[in-house]
């Protein structure tokens, strides 16, 4: 048994205003269209986006392993702030707990992202490089569906 706590900052500017970003997150077929990776699984969502309201999905990874994604927010402030805890299961093991922290602010090119995030990463089966690798993939994601929703 162990835990390895682990912490990163990820900054990017975004191609879109502090509303548009904030509504990608805020609904869930919007969040689900850029959360997630190629080949995943989705067998069950729930989405209360709201203080106090919680997000859970079970589905399957790429590789076919079973995940479950339970989080809870603690703190919206429209187009400005999102703070959230959640963890994580992945092929039945409760492999990380998190507290996120994702902050928009308006740029002359579109919105400055800035996502924190501190994690308990549990007995090895999670570390934190592979969820900044993670958090990176995601935020390519979004920056590639506001990128079309421009265009």
């Amino acid at each position: 048994m162990s835990i390895e706590h682990g912490g990163f900052t990820l900054n990017r500017t975004l191609p879109a205003s502090p509303a548009r970003v904030f509504a990608a997150f805020a609904s869930a077929d919007e969040k689900q269209a850029w959360f997630g990776f190629e080949g995943e699984r989705l067998d069950e969502q729930s989405f209360d986006f709201r203080v106090g309201g919680a997000e859970h999905k079970l589905g399957r990874m790429p590789d076919g392993a079973p995940y479950r994604f339970d989080a809870v927010y603690y703190d919206l402030v429209d187009d400005e702030r999102i703070v959230y805890t959640y963890d994580m299961d992945v092929d039945g093991r409760h492999i990380s707990v998190s507290l996120a922290t994702i902050e928009l602010k308006a740029t002359d090119a579109g919105t400055e992202l800035t996502w924190t995030e501190s994690g308990a990463f549990l007995d090895g089966f999670d570390e934190p490089q592979w969820r900044v690798e993670g958090t990176n993939a995601l935020l390519d994601n979004l920056v590639a569906r506001l990128s079309a929703a421009r265009a």
